[in-house]
């Protein structure tokens, strides 16, 4: 008997009872919302378990239905029914079903009682259980009408605000109330319903009015919503990019304090229990160390061998290499520690010397307390040699790759091509012995797994494998990277790539189910033979993730009714053809046949089967990852009811509205609100991704899924570029540089970019070429970041997919386009797209065209294309050459015969190698448009003329005649006179001559005492003329002489390698003592900070900047520039210039001719946060530049925003400069060649130009350039000639470090 019987007022909630007999009853709470049921079922006066046999109802049919979601410990009982055993919980037995599928009108069922076999059924049959009809209206006079407004505004404003038609309103008004009700049958209060629409901030709702969005592009000039993006910073851990694990526990530090951190190469940690293991890798002496430290109780004995040729081998250790108290015992030695204290705390350590020997590593394990201590199970491994030079490319560029995991991954690759199960399992084993190598370790991984993803390897070759085997499989391996992203936070960006490329996979059921509902499809559809029986015997001996694709392709031809074009359609796109089909151990050689009374069952069966094999196979799908995680969390945890944090184990309530909407609106034709909870969803997302949950892989496959769709439906916009508004491209770069953020582990660039962004667009003014020229700044530093990465990865990723590639074979094609291929799955490259498309609408709008004239020479000659300028600044050409040079850096010395530079790259205007480029008349432009570049790079070997016009560069072939083919032969005749020593040693700035010192030290002393007081100069004394030669050659440093000079002779006889060798030969050199002594008074008298008063320390600092400002002199491009300009090298002598470092805001160099017009009566100026040296030097992007009239200084005209990364800043310090007889010699470019150094190295910081002054506040920016280009013009009138000068700007005031006359 059954009786039914509604719950207060809701018509989707009900109670059935069903009396069993026996005194037993059976009652189930049936609770449905729009999209699904739960129903929970409960024996009563029940004391012995039971099992359910039951199936489901569906609309309009009478046989039983089996859904693809059913409770834990069901099983499939002859593909007709399901059996799922009750489970006690307190007195009673109960089973929980969900049903997904809104089609089921009602559970049939019975009991079973096995251990009396006996079963329960009803008078008429089957017990029926009625799920009622889900009535949205029923729920109107419960919930108050301004709060149904409240909530339908929201979902119209999340849309992205349309022009709403009365139906659509009152279709957003029943979907307000439909996710109201949702709400309140998980038990919200309508108070919590209140608050929680209140926190959304909606101003007006009455009578819910609705706002007009212009334009009819799917990129619409929307308003995109800015998020706090700081409190997303993530920065990588100090000393990981070496690929040394993050350390900083007290153990690490109690043995560095105890035992010395010179020279440690590698830190590894291990918690054993309570305690720790810390392993140093270090030289001793010129000898390799291992250091091993343990903080644990009693006697500690290591057991332990090594490997030679493979990480997995354990020999016996070469005597030689033993410790003290080792002996050996069955194979391997045991060694016991010594225990050492700091006089506060103690530990022990073992001290094993290599004494030379190559080994690839260490295994070891520990003995302490009666018991063996492991590695998470496994031995612990050292590896010795993770960073394997492959090979060289480039100056001095070394590869690195864990070759030891490479070869070993060739070795085995041949029992990983026989099923997925058994590539699993080994990725699974070396994943774990690894993880020690970080970086390069998990790039191995990476690449042999994306090999594997891309078809490049077999999946499958004569091995029948179940699919819940497979599935177990893949479930360890993602366990164990889901531990090692929870272990290792520096190399999460990594561990996501490799997830990618893999499924969840699964314990238990969830393999099985691939297996079993294959039968129920067939069973329901009435398709047991043909192309649908070859499929099920694939699937039940080696399902893979070509199933997943079989499946749509199936799904697709029932749709299109049955067109078999379709089908072979969707297979082609996604990489099936007929000839892999029948490659399988179980080939498909048929096409499908289906019924056409069927269509309707087989589209409601393979969509849900579809469900099940992404589940795993499909980790990054987004509607099975959405699945996954719900089911997951509303299995054990549930949701929090108001608030939008996370504490473990809670999922907000707006991450789940979020991924309803984006269920329910993943078709909508306006993608903008799709993308937007896309992003929304990823924010809510973030917290649960630094957590410590059981099932965190469920979280990251649901990230990257995310991440993925949001990728693909930006690019699915692409197409409306071109007539897409100004605000909408903007709104879609925001959307996929927050994206960026979210996915990247070392993100502070990525953010501070972000913020900027945020600046620009809300001063956007259509048309203004002052904000135009500022959101070209943040473009271009945007460009700069994305260029670093993809750096990145094809320095560090691509050696390993070349050599890995080569050992398995793998097409040439798939290996050269491997990381360029890596690159364009992220989002970065769907970023640079946009910023590519943007770019040039904003250099049109500022009216900077196509070039950037650096240096304007008219030249004819012969073009010539270089990756980098700093490859071939050695070179000699032997006819007239314009070089087309993909990287510029600022710091190179332009080649003999070369009369032209052309670049895309973005050097400073006042950068070394720009200046040497007016100098010496060689044209020098930078140039935006690609296109350009690409058509020069085209004219390779053919001769071309540059002329200039107002409108830019302009270039065309050139018929050559006789005498064009030949290098002008004159050149400006320099001389250089060789100084002598003095015989002092250190001299104040009184004693500044043309003999002692060279000009920076002249012309800064020449203009003391002729500025008026705001206008400041530093400190100065000076090495003169003569120091390092008669330094070189006293008796401390003879030995170091006669090495100099045999160089020397090689140099000079062509080896150009062995400048270097000087190099490092000046920097051993020792101090005389009356050098020191001298420079000490000389400091002193001059109020000079004096190092060595802090510390011994401190003074060697000091020398070795010295040294390094003399060892400047043979650095590749000086000693280059010398023999160009047929100067004597050694008539070159180098004093040192000696001041107090200016803790600078910014720095400045000015140039009181504009450099780039010519004229007289402008000065031309450029600005950098921090110290001048990344305006000079190499470093990218560009610095602040402005032009103003020397008539009227308060009308400076900004030509170019900031978009360098880096900002140099140091504490109070020395510099040491560079002081040379070859400075500002008419006919040669001395300046900039040589170095100048900082005795406190100095930090290096990213920049964050959203909150500069000098950009947001115009009163402050206008006073510095005043300052600024009024000192430059007072300098100007002293000397009486154009000056070329650098100085600082520090607390709104004006230093001058140096100045020169401007050629």
């Amino acid at each position: 008997m059954s009786s039914l019987k509604p719950v207060g007022s809701r018509q989707t909630a009900v109670v059935h009872r069903f009396d069993l007999g026996d005194g037993i009853q059976l009652q189930a709470n049936v609770n449905r919302d729009s999209n699904s049921s739960i129903t929970t079922i409960e024996l009563l006066n029940c004391s012995r378990p039971l099992i359910l046999h039951w199936g489901g109802i569906c609309s309009g049919k009478n046989h039983w239905v089996l859904p693809n979601h059913y409770p834990p410990g069901s099983k499939i009982y002859k593909g007709e029914a399901l059996q799922t055993p009750f489970a006690k919980k307190g007195a009673t037995y109960s089973i929980t079903i969900e049903l997904h599928d809104p089609k089921f009108d009602a559970i049939e069922y019975v009991l079973k009682d096995e251990k009396h076999h006996k079963w329960f059924k009803s008078s008429q049959g089957n017990f029926r259980i009625n799920i009622p009809k889900f009535e949205a209206c029923a729920s109107r006079a419960m919930i108050p009408k301004d709060i149904i407004e409240h909530k339908a505004y929201l979902i119209w404003e999340r849309k992205g605000r349309p022009t709403n038609s009365p139906q659509e309103k009152e279709e957003d008004y029943e979907t307000a109330l439909r996710e109201l009700n949702d709400q309140l049958l998980r038990g919200m209060s309508m108070d919590e319903i209140r608050s929680s629409l209140k926190n959304q901030n909606v101003q007006t709702v009455s009578g819910f009015k609705e706002l007009q969005m212009p334009g009819n592009t799917i990129i619409a000039a929307v308003y995109h919503k800015q998020y706090d993006v700081s409190q997303w910073l993530s920065k990588q851990s100090l000393g990981h990019m070496k690929g040394t694990p993050l350390c900083g526990s007290s153990l690490v530090n109690l043995v560095e304090k105890t035992l010395g951190t010179d020279n440690v190469k590698m830190r590894q940690i291990y918690n054993i229990g309570n305690n720790e293991l810390v392993v140093l890798l270090k030289n001793v002496s010129s000898e390799s160390h291992i250091i091993l430290a343990v903080n644990l109780k009693g006697d500690t004995i290591l057991h332990w061998g090594v490997s030679r040729t493979s990480a997995g081998e354990w020999l016996v250790p070469p005597p030689e290499i033993l410790p003290e108290r080792s002996k050996m015992l069955n194979g391997a030695c045991q060694t016991i520690f010594k225990e050492i204290s700091d006089g506060q705390k103690q530990f022990q350590y073992v001290d094993i010397n290599l004494r030379g020997r190559h080994l690839l590593g260490v295994q070891f394990v520990l003995w302490s307390g009666g018991s063996w201590l492991k590695n998470n199970g496994s031995n612990f491994y050292i590896g010795l040699k993770s960073l394997e030079q492959a090979g060289e490319k480039g100056e001095g560029n070394k590869i690195e790759i864990c070759k030891w995991l490479l070869d070993e991954i060739a070795q085995r690759e041949k029992d990983a091509e026989r099923s997925l199960m058994h590539r699993f399992n080994i990725a699974t084993e070396l994943m774990e012995r690894c993880r020690h190598e970080r970086e390069l370790g998990l790039i191995g991984m990476l690449v042999w797994l994306r090999f594997m993803a891309c078809r490049e390897l077999c999946w499958n070759k004569n091995y029948n494998v179940k699919p819940r085997e497979i599935s177990a499989a893949q479930d360890k391996f993602t366990d164990l990277l889901q531990r090692t992203y929870q272990d290792q936070k520096d190399d999460r960006e990594n561990l996501r790539l490799i997830m990618a490329t893999v499924g969840r996979g699964g314990q238990g059921d969830v393999g099985q189910r691939i297996r079993d509902e294959i039968l129920i499809l067939q069973r329901n559809n009435d398709c047991k033979g043909g192309m649908m029986e070859e499929w099920h015997q694939k699937l039940h001996n080696n399902s893979s993730p070509d199933d997943v694709i079989i499946c749509q392709a199936l799904l697709d031809y029932v749709k299109s009714n049955f067109d078999i074009s379709i089908y072979w359609r969707t297979l082609n796109s996604n990489g099936l053809t007929k000839a892999i089909l029948a490659s399988y151990d179980r080939p498909i050689v048929s096409e499908p046949h289906f019924r056409a009374d069927k269509k309707q069952g087989l589209i409601h069966d393979l969509s849900e089967y579809l469900k099940t094999l992404k589940a795993v196979h499909s980790g990054d799908d987004l509607e099975s990852a959405i699945a996954t995680c719900l089911a997951h969390l509303n299995e054990n945890y549930g949701f929090m009811n108001t608030g939008n944090g996370h504490s473990d184990g809670y999922f907000s309530l707006k991450l789940k509205e979020s991924l309803n909407f984006i269920q329910s609106h993943a078709g909508d034709k306006n993608i903008v609100p799709f993308m937007e909870k896309l992003l929304e969803a990823r924010i809510e997302l973030r917290g649960l991704l630094f957590g410590t949950t059981r099932r965190l892989k469920y979280f990251i496959y649901l990230d990257l899924a995310l991440e993925l769709a949001l990728k693909t439906c930006m690019e699915k916009s692409f197409s409306e570029l071109k007539k897409a508004p100004i605000q909408g491209i903007m709104s879609m770069v925001s959307l996929m540089l927050e994206n960026l953020c979210l996915s990247t582990v070392n993100n502070e660039e990525l953010v501070f970019i972000t913020k900027d962004w945020y600046r620009v667009c809300n001063l956007f003014k259509p048309n203004d070429q002052q904000w135009s020229l500022q959101t070209k700044a943040v473009l271009d530093r945007m460009q700069l970041a994305l260029a670093d990465k993809a750096q990145y990865y094809l320095k560090m990723i691509q050696p390993t997919a070349e050599y890995l590639g080569k050992l398995l074979r793998v097409e040439t094609c798939a290996v050269a386009s491997f990381t360029e291929e890596l690159i364009r799955t992220g989002c970065g490259g769907t970023l640079a797209i946009l910023v590519n498309h943007l770019s040039p609408i904003l250099r049109n709008i500022a009216n900077l065209g196509s070039w950037q004239i650096i240096s304007p020479v008219e030249v004819c000659g012969f073009v010539d294309c270089v990756n980098k300028l700093i490859e071939v600044q050695s070179k000699v050409f032997n006819r007239p050459t314009i070089l087309i040079s993909n990287r510029v850096t600022g710091e190179e010395e332009i080649p003999y015969g070369v009369v032209g530079v052309l670049t895309p790259d973005m050097p400073d205007v006042l950068s070394h190698v720009a200046i040497r480029a007016r100098n010496n008349k060689i044209c020098f432009a930078s140039c935006f448009d690609q296109d350009i570049i690409q058509d020069l790079k085209s004219k390779k070997g053919k001769e071309i003329s540059i002329t200039l016009k107002t409108s830019g560069l302009i270039y065309s072939e050139f018929k050559s005649s006789s005498s064009s083919n030949k290098l002008s032969s004159f050149c400006p005749r320099v001389t250089l006179r060789k100084k002598n020593f003095s015989g002092k040693f250190a001299i104040s700035a009184e004693e500044f001559s043309c003999e002692m010192v060279g000009a920076k030290a002249n012309n800064i002393e020449y203009i003391r005492g002729k500025l008026p007081s705001w206008i400041k100069l530093p400190r100065s004394v000076a090495l003169p003329f003569g120091v390092f030669e008669t330094s070189i050659s006293s008796d401390i440093n003879k030995d170091l002489a006669k090495k100099i000079s045999l160089f020397k002779g090689l140099v000079n006889g062509g080896d150009i390698a062995k400048l270097q060798m000087i190099r490092n030969a000046i920097l051993e050199m020792k101090a005389p003592f009356q050098l020191m002594n001298e420079l000490k008074h000389k400091m002193k008298k001059s109020f000079l900070y004096w190092p060595g008063d802090e510390s011994e320390e401190r003074w060697n600092q000091a020398w070795q900047a010295i040294k390094k400002v003399w060892a400047s002199k043979w650095n590749e491009r000086a000693y280059l520039s010398c023999r160009k300009a047929k100067l004597d090298h050694d008539d070159l002598c180098m004093a040192v210039l000696i001041q107090e470092v200016i803790s600078a805001d910014y720095a400045f160099v000015l140039h009181t001719r504009n450099p780039l017009s010519g004229n007289p009566h402008e000065i031309y100026a450029e600005i950098v946060k921090g110290l001048g040296e990344t305006l000079v030097g190499a470093y990218p992007g560009r610095s602040m530049s402005f032009v103003t009239n020397k008539s009227a200084l308060n009308s400076a005209s900004i030509i170019g925003y900031p978009s360098k990364q880096i900002g140099l800043f140091v504490k109070k310090s020395l510099i040491f400069r560079s002081d040379s007889n070859g400075e500002d010699l008419h006919g040669y470019a001395g300046a900039g060649l040589y170095d100048s150094v900082t005795m406190d190295e100095a930090e290096k910081v990213l920049l964050d130009y959203s909150s500069d002054r000098l950009i947001s506040d115009k009163s402050f920016q206008q006073s510095i350039f005043k300052k600024v280009a009024e000192a430059g013009k007072i300098i100007e009138g002293v000397y009486g000639s154009a000056q070329d000068i650098e100085g600082v700007v520090k607390d709104g005031e004006i230093y001058i470090v140096q100045t020169r006359p401007q050629i």
